[in-house]
């Protein structure tokens, strides 16, 4: 005991020495946003032309811009400039197909993390009119029709159509819909958090026939989340009793909802049910227009989601053709479905078939035309496909799984990369696809925003953030430094570690691990973005301040190393997830500026579900851990994503049996778990039953619940009170 509190004044001597002169953060700094880099976001490049627009500084209007010159061109909309409808102020926009006019919303409402309601409003761009969308409450995800004399949403899980020709009259789709029982052209709950997506329909090609997705839910169990009157925001209705709000989750093993696809025929007021091939507890994950008017592309995935079908299907026959079939020995991965990109006469598909995510484009008879990337390397993001020159413009982890860069692919088979700098590149092209704008950051630089020509020739500066760079310099931010070793095993792990200022290696610090660790993530990526709470992991260098080495490393399971690294985890998650992290911190400690006994862990939902297993494995590493809003049992989380890595309860008990709960005796080391009570997605339900099996097998711990407050965990002074107990509880055990 003695030599540990010597060692510890030691260590804070040595810090404050050389701290001295550098500013001090403060949690309220990170939380505000004190070191949050400048961005350049809202862009939408205007189809077929060098020009985008992007909502001004002060958000009131709406700006064009050239990318060639980077110098605005015209004025779009104007909040204080507008005939007939006014409003003060908006939240988004949307282009008509011919550009003429937009949709602008205002009054948004937050649903779930992809969905949300608002007022919207019709304007024309040349004669400055804005009007109501509809004057009969908010709507959901409206869409043009592709001529755009048209607009279909959603309101009340019913489908309407406004007709733009016909004095914008408003009419009524579909009927059925009902809260909690029936969903048309929105996806359930499931589908839009594991599917990635909120709008579940599409016209087809001449405007003449509305297609969507219907969910019957009926069958799907409730879950109910207590809700109380709280403070902001302060809901009075519970302010002597607690309310609940009630939706339908399907857990894993459990039934999900009926799906099915339609049509409808905009003149004769004709409904059709599609005929999709579609096993009993099947998924349609997307339904899209293609260029043709008879023609119109379903996705379908079996309940394991091993094999992704996309079929051509004629709205008014109903008749559905098997157009491609993708299939894969574990899963097919929901980047696949998300990244599928439908032209006019070509389907480009990602697939990880062959060991690495590549791409595969097919015309639209469903033959393969080529393959885009052939090497040990992820493709990991498409940015378009060019069919006019056959040019496939993507970013790609070629130079390491930590990296990324611009490539574009041309026809003849020839391979080029767009971006100069080792690091992160992103990219946003324009319409003409003859511009793009680059950002670029590394571990220890902010964004660098770049204007490039579509051979990566910079043209301009957009945003260089040098103002962030002087402020974090003047806080005596360390460099996050890269390291690999390689386990017992013979697995090469790969991670980053923040030093403290003033780093002494002849003396032992503490270590605080942080992880996410689920499947396809990365946290051990060349990014500004790397970092336990983004802003260049300014959270980090907080608890540096205070003495501790920060590591993070990314075990199996992780992305950017191909499928077999990703799927190794498969029907076992968190088996060897949580070996990995110790692993890493029995590594750790045989560095010798490392006090071994000191070594703690925290994660965020799956990286908090990966710290209880990590402090539960067996090899008594960790002294502490924060584990916040983290799955305790799989059986607990919803249908779609747990299935996809674990199959069911019924056909895979044993993967199931390795969790928190189960292995509730084995925790070693002082614990804090964290949850929102009205969290709708990792439910709250995990963090109370595995503090029963805690407090049953007798072990200490410590727990706070935050009212009223979803997975985020944020809302007036949430996020600055959370974290303030995550750095505490590691200063109070790890010292």
């Amino acid at each position: 005991m003695i030599k540990k509190v010597l060692s510890t004044m030691a260590l804070l001597l040595a810090v404050s020495s050389v701290a001295v002169s550098a500013q001090k953060m403060s949690i309220k700094d990170i939380t505000s946003g004190a070191f949050a880099a400048k961005t350049i976001s809202g862009i939408y490049p205007i189809d077929g032309t060098d020009q985008y627009a992007r909502i001004s500084q002060d958000g009131k209007q709406i700006l064009q811009y050239s990318f060639k010159t980077g110098k605005q061109t015209a004025v779009l909309f104007d909040v204080d400039n507008t005939m007939g409808e006014k409003i003060s102020r908006f939240d988004n926009y949307m282009f008509s197909p011919k550009g003429d006019k937009m949709l602008i919303a205002t009054n948004t409402e937050r649903i779930y993390r992809r969905s949300y309601k608002a007022d919207f409003y019709i304007y024309n761009i040349k004669t400055t009119k804005l009007e109501k969308l509809s004057d009969n409450g908010k709507q959901q995800v409206p869409l043009w029709s592709p001529d755009g004399n048209q607009i279909a949403f959603v309101r009340n899980n019913n489908l309407f159509l406004v007709k733009l020709l016909y004095d914008n009259a408003e009419s009524q789709v579909t009927k059925d819909g009902k809260f909690n029982e029936i969903m048309n052209g929105i996806p359930d709950w499931v589908s839009e958090e594991e599917f990635g997506f909120n709008r579940a329909f599409c016209f087809n090609a001449d405007g003449t026939m509305l297609c969507w997705i219907k969910y019957d839910e009926r069958k799907v169990k409730t879950y109910s989340l207590q809700l109380f009157k709280g403070l902001q925001p302060e809901m009075m209705e519970f302010a002597s009793y607690p309310g609940d709000y009630s939706y339908k989750y399907p857990k894993a093993g459990e039934d999900n909802s009926i799906v099915s696809a339609w049509s409808y025929d905009i003149k004769s007021h004709q409904t059709y049910k599609l005929q999709i091939p579609l096993e009993a507890e099947g998924y349609i994950p997307r339904i899209k227009m293609t260029a043709d008017a008879s023609k119109i592309i379903v996705y379908t995935m079996n309940r394991h989601q091993d094999e992704l079908n996309l079929y051509m299907v004629n709205p008014r026959s109903t008749v559905a053709r098997l157009l491609i079939k993708e299939e894969s020995k574990c899963y097919v991965k929901e980047e696949a479905v998300e990244g599928v990109l439908v032209g006019h006469s070509t389907i480009l598909l990602p697939s990880d078939r062959d060991g690495y995510m590549h791409l595969y484009l097919y015309n639209m008879a469903g033959t393969q035309i080529r393959k885009i990337g052939d090497g040990n390397y992820d493709i990991t993001d498409v940015y378009g496909y060019d069919e006019a020159t056959g040019d496939v413009y993507y970013q790609a982890a070629a130079i390491s799984p930590h990296d990324r860069q611009v490539y574009v692919s041309h026809k003849n088979g020839k391979t080029e990369r767009l971006t100069d700098k080792e690091g992160w590149n992103t990219a946003m092209f324009s319409g003409d696809y003859k511009f793009f704008i680059n950002t670029w950051s590394d571990y220890n630089t902010p964004y660098l925003y770049t204007l490039r020509d579509q051979n990566g020739k910079v043209l301009s500066i957009l945003e260089d953030n040098q103002a962030l760079r002087s402020k974090v310099a003047q806080y005596g931010w360390t460099k996050k430094e890269a390291f690999s070793f390689t386990t017992p095993e013979g697995v090469k792990l790969d991670g980053w570690m923040i030093k403290p200022a003033g780093f002494d290696a002849s003396r032992k610090y503490p270590v605080i691990m942080h992880q996410y660790s689920g499947p396809g993530s990365q946290q051990v990526v060349n990014s500004w973005s790397a970092g336990s709470m983004g802003q260049g992991g300014a959270f980090d260098y907080y608890l540096a301040e205070h003495g501790f080495i920060v590591v993070s490393v990314d075990g199996r399971g992780t992305g950017g190393r191909g499928s077999g690294f990703e799927k190794a985890v498969y029907l076992r998650m968190g088996d060897l997830e949580s070996k990995d992290q110790v692993e890493a911190a029995l590594w750790l400690g045989k560095q010798s500026y490392v006090d071994k006994d000191r070594i703690g862990i925290w994660g965020w939902s799956f990286g908090g579900f990966n710290t209880l297993m990590s402090m539960s494995e067996g090899r008594n590493v960790f002294r502490a851990g924060v584990a916040i809003a983290p799955p305790t049992n799989w059986k607990f989380y919803d249908t779609i994503y747990t299935e996809r890595y674990m199959r069911t309860p019924k056909e895979n008990p044993e993967g199931y049996a390795t969790n928190p709960i189960e292995r509730a005796s084995k925790l070693h080391g002082s614990l804090l778990i964290c949850h929102g009570v009205a969290d709708d997605n990792v439910h709250p339900q995990n963090s109370f039953e595995y503090s029963e099996a805690l407090v049953q097998a007798d072990k200490d711990f410590k727990e706070l619940f935050y009212t009223n407050r979803n997975h985020s965990i944020y809302g007036g002074n949430t996020r600055n009170h959370l974290l303030r107990q995550v750095a505490n509880f590691f200063i109070s055990e790890l010292k």
